[in-house]
């Protein structure tokens, strides 16, 4: 449930505050559309486009507003979450903000010249960095903020008010969980400022999708949060079903839910191994790591590939289950309960387990809605907001399961959420495993599925659906539209705008990483290095979905 809203440009701070009075608390995304080269005349070239969502969780809005100069008023003052969103903004597109507290590239580096997701700016155009960014001043912005004065001397920090040692965390390092960078100005063993960098993976995923058709950008989507691909998969096809107004049929609908709560498992234990393995459990991470090869055979015969599975479909899927699915899933699933039972065993009553995860990397509830967190991160303060249950999509809300939630919002219970989310994904697989419908997977379009092969090689009409299809793609009607699941993560959501051809004008990723590696920097000022590193790896960050 969501409505549509146009304001003017210079009263985007007032209505949004006014909004957020009224209880529209929880800021999805921040995203701008380039509308030079769009097929409708617009009234301005740019617009942006804002998206929050009420506290009760049951509805969104998206507002709009045209901006006929590229400066508006920031809304960081209302929402954390906005910073990062706002710079990524003014990275792509060049729109600024007016008393941004920090408003520099966050995706792109510092030579990158021009805002590529212009339509103007060359798809092909690829810009090197040639010299590193020392992020000095965003390091000495931070210090000031906190009363510490340091010289600056040649781009480096001199003497200091306060004793400090300044240290690079990743981004080549195994506890920096991806191409991460952190750095940190440590009192002895304590972090006392902190400042992140993200980026060095960007692949320009939302540029690609502008030259693709829309099945073509279903393998991009494995890229993304490439620890579970298929809910990638699911969350992009399903917002173009929605804009096409398609209905799944029963079967469909119940193997993507089984689908998806697979991937849910398979994201969860990689996490909680890395996260055990973090703290110097290497037999947990095995007891943990093991059944993700497990699940990785099983997506790999269903699908032909074990990693990125690229599976789904606009209108289906690329295949039924084969023969033995079921069977095989069982065995699966009896693997996945005994790693978990077993490293339980290991950690519930362990003293160390509990004093190196306990109050340490907390985050309160009001923090982490300010910044946008969701799923297991946001859970884990005790907000029990699960789109499964609050938004039910798939038949959802006919499966019996539970909204695990924490109470103090710190590494044992972003931890402890996920062992339990995997029992309640287990729970629903086997409920769509015992009442799994007959039927076809694909729905019986021929202006949105492909036809089968003996169609193709058989007819006339079928070899040129095929080729329609393929080379112009599936045609979504004229239209703006925000869609989003409950991924591994969290809200995983897709806002596309529509030109009526087979190839999407403008797609914008609303991605869980990205907002929660945002607040990471705050969370751990004032911890322990070592704890720092278990506050990284707890919340789950996934360098292909956070930088794109």
């Amino acid at each position: 449930m969501f409505e549509n809203i146009i304001i003017s440009s210079n009263e985007i701070h007032s209505f949004i505050k006014g909004k957020y009075d009224e209880g529209f608390n929880y800021l999805l995304d921040i995203t701008a559309i380039d509308y030079s080269e769009y097929v409708q005349t617009q009234e301005e070239e740019f617009a942006l486009v804002y998206i929050l969502r009420h506290k009760s969780f049951k509805k969104h809005i998206v507002i709009k507003a045209y901006v006929p100069i590229q400066e508006v008023e920031t809304i960081s003052d209302i929402f954390k979450g906005a910073n990062w969103l706002e710079r990524e903004v003014y990275d792509q597109y060049g729109i600024t903000f007016k008393n941004h507290p920090n408003l520099r590239r966050v995706l792109n580096h510092k030579e990158f010249v021009g805002h590529p997701l212009r339509k103007s700016y060359p798809i092909t155009k690829g810009q090197l960095l040639h010299e590193v960014d020392d992020l000095i001043d965003e390091m000495n912005n931070r210090l000031l903020s906190k009363d510490i004065i340091c010289k600056l001397d040649s781009g480096l920090f001199g003497e200091c008010n306060k004793d400090l040692m300044f240290l690079n965390l990743g981004p080549s390092h195994p506890a920096s969980h991806g191409t991460i960078r952190t750095y940190v100005a440590l009192d002895g063993e304590t972090v006392e400022a902190a400042v992140s960098e993200i980026g060095y993976l960007h692949r320009g995923f939302e540029k690609s999708c502008e030259n693709h058709t829309y099945n073509q950008i279903v393998p991009y989507t494995d890229r993304l949060n490439y620890c579970s691909a298929i809910s990638n998969n699911i969350a992009f096809v399903k917002t173009v079903e929605d804009m096409l107004g398609v209905t799944l049929s029963k079967r469909a609908q119940a193997i993507r839910v089984m689908l998806l709560e697979l991937s849910r498992i398979e994201d969860h234990v990689v996490c909680l191994a890395a996260v055990l393995v973090d703290m110097g459990g290497l037999t947990n991470y095995w007891y943990m790591y093991n059944p993700r090869e497990d699940i990785y055979d099983l997506l790999s015969k269903l699908t032909g590939a074990r990693l990125t599975n690229s599976y789904m479909r606009v209108g289906g899927m690329a295949n039924d289950l084969y023969d033995g699915f079921e069977e095989d899933l069982k065995e699966v699933i009896k693997k996945i309960q005994y790693g978990v039972e077993q490293t339980l065993s290991l950690i519930k009553h362990n003293r160390i387990f509990h004093d190196r995860t306990q109050n340490v990397g907390v985050i309160s509830a009001e923090d982490a809605i300010n910044y946008a967190m969701t799923g297991p991160n946001l859970r884990a303060t005790g907000v029990s907001f699960d789109m499964r249950k609050d938004a039910p999509y798939y038949g959802y809300e006919n499966y019996e399961f539970d909204v695990v939630v924490g109470s103090v919002g710190d590494v044992y219970d972003r931890v402890m959420v996920r062992f339990a989310e995997i029992d309640e994904s287990i729970k629903i697989i086997e409920q769509v495993m015992q009442n799994l419908p007959e039927g076809d997977v694909n729905i019986k379009d021929a202006s949105i599925t492909l036809p089968t092969k003996e169609a193709v090689y058989g007819t006339i009409e079928g070899a040129m659906n095929q080729f329609k299809l393929i080379f112009e793609g599936v045609k979504v009607p004229v239209g703006e539209y925000y869609g989003s699941i409950e991924a591994t993560n969290g809200e995983l959501g897709f806002f596309i705008v529509s030109d009526g051809s087979g190839t999407p004008y403008k797609v914008k990723v609303k991605a869980p990483s990205f907002t929660a590696m945002s607040a990471y920097p705050e969370i751990i000022e004032g911890a322990q290095l070592a704890d720092a590193i278990l506050t990284l790896g707890s919340l789950n960050i996934i360098a292909g979905e956070m930088d794109r």
